[in-house]
């Protein structure tokens, strides 16, 4: 029976976290052989366990931007450490298998950032204010 869109039970949360702070340790110590990852500092930004706890999607920002694919292959490639260095540092029966995808939430944010800082955004917000709190003038204190 599929869960749908059930929100993530506690322990899902619980092993993400652990198993973000683990990822994050291996990237951070910077063991890695392969070229696209060597020197790039790299921001993992969540992790979502899956309700089996067999799979995980882990989420990653270059620090600094940057382009983000030569940085997806690399973890892709290096998967098979990083699972290896997951296991010795998360006590689970069995280490989920790893996929990496970007993170948008900051291009997102940026984003509705510069629509709320818009001529036109801003415009219709100090109209609507001004509409709602009358200034103190009107009231004649």
């Amino acid at each position: 029976m599929p869960r749908g869109n059930k929100p993530p039970t506690q322990r899902q949360l619980r092993v993400g976290e652990e198993l973000r702070h683990a990822i994050a340790n291996v990237i951070e110590r910077g063991e890695f052989r392969d070229p696209d990852l060597q020197g790039r500092l790299i921001t993992v930004t969540e992790v979502r366990v899956g309700p089996d706890l067999r799979n995980a999607t882990v989420f990653v920002v270059p620090l600094g931007g940057g382009d983000i694919a030569p940085i997806l292959a690399g973890l892709k490639r290096a998967k098979a450490f990083l699972r290896h260095e997951i296991s010795r540092a998360v006590q689970l029966r069995a280490v989920p298998d790893l996929y990496f995808q970007s993170d948008a939430t900051f291009d997102e944010a940026s984003r509705i950032d510069a629509l709320l800082r818009s001529p036109e955004v801003r415009r219709d917000i100090e109209a609507q204010a001004a509409d709602e709190f009358p200034s103190d003038a009107e009231d004649g204190a």
